[in-house]
């Protein structure tokens, strides 16, 4: 079809209509953002020629999503938030911010509030019956190398079937999810379970996207970070696992060189002993370097929205947990 009707005077006044233009009230940033949107979609719908069949499927597809709050697992899907990264990396060149342990996405699935200890933690609740026992360790530096004592390093990871807490009714509250903050060496160490990578759900609107692009929706194993300290930037990372097949595969775009970090399984009895463990075990070593700033926004995360088992959450847990 060669019909074309986005450059004419009446689709341009429709669309400065549409994004309030005409009108006192509003936003105007939200004005501008929106005319450019509606603008590049309508030219879209104009140059693919897209039909009213295909129009209304993508909104029954958008109604999926919203449904079943999946565009926070679409979202690193699509790349937004590697892209994101990738800004922000360029910011801090600019700014001549550069060195340290490299950013990578937070993803959809941190829950705050997550209990604090000291130098240590044991993070699992011993539940997971295919739970493979991993010691995570690792120091937090400056870019100088001196150790950052009392940094809080957040983290939380999945179980072995690629299952978080708070998301996944079946494990107890704030199950592999721990803030612990830094020793006097600036060291943490944890005591868990080697995580699972996890895949989006078969047949669900984001795996539907997904496989209409011609791609999967799996996850490798990986382990989540928020590190802070005060005069320091604040840092979101995750590493992956090495030897995963899908370390270098990954749907959400989050793997970086730096980043991929061996688990090596531990069998020397004294070694066993030494961390008063039942048997072998998997041991992840990752160091963090935080550069330093005077800036206070730089050093807290950004603000998005994000769970919190507060509760009102823990009842509505308790009340879904009742009628299974």
């Amino acid at each position: 079809m060669t019909v074309k009707i986005f450059d004419t005077p009446e689709v341009q006044d429709f669309l400065n209509s549409v994004a309030g233009f005409d009108q006192a009230g509003g936003n105007e940033r939200a004005k501008r953002i929106m005319h450019r949107l509606l603008s590049d979609l309508f030219k879209l719908i104009d140059d693919f020629d897209v039909t009213q069949e295909e129009y209304w499927s993508a909104v029954d597809l958008l109604n999926a999503l919203g449904h079943e709050t999946q565009f926070g697992l679409l979202s690193p899907g699509l790349g937004f938030d590697h892209y994101l990264d990738m800004r922000q990396d360029a910011i801090d060149a600019e700014a001549k911010r550069t060195g340290g342990t490299p950013r990578t996405i937070e993803g959809p699935l941190y829950v705050a509030g997550a209990p604090e200890a000291e130098g240590f933690a044991r993070m699992d609740d011993g539940q997971d019956p295919d739970g493979e026992t991993m010691w995570l360790t690792g120091q937090v530096r400056d870019l100088d190398g001196n150790p950052v004592p009392g940094a809080k390093v957040e983290i939380w990871h999945a179980n072995s079937k690629g299952g978080y807490s708070f998301f996944d009714k079946t494990q107890s509250e704030y199950n592999l999810r721990r803030t612990i903050v830094t020793d006097g060496a600036g060291r943490y160490t944890a005591r868990s379970i080697v995580p699972s990578g996890y895949g989006v759900p078969e047949g669900a609107p984001t795996d539907q996207v997904l496989k209409a692009l011609g791609r999967h929706g799996e996850r490798p194993a990986h382990i989540h970070y928020f590190v802070s300290a005060p005069g320091h930037q604040h840092l979101t990372t995750q590493i992956n696992l090495a030897g995963d097949p899908y370390t270098y595969d990954d749907f959400a775009f989050a793997t970086r060189e730096e980043l991929v970090v061996p688990a090596q399984r531990i069998d020397d009895p004294a070694e066993i002993a030494r961390r008063e463990l039942d048997g072998p075990f998997a041991e992840v070593v990752f160091d963090v370097e935080l550069a330093r700033t005077d800036a206070p926004e730089l050093q807290v995360r950004h603000a998005r929205p994000r769970a919190k088992e507060d509760e009102q959450d823990r009842a509505s847990q308790l009340a879904g947990t009742a009628k299974v």
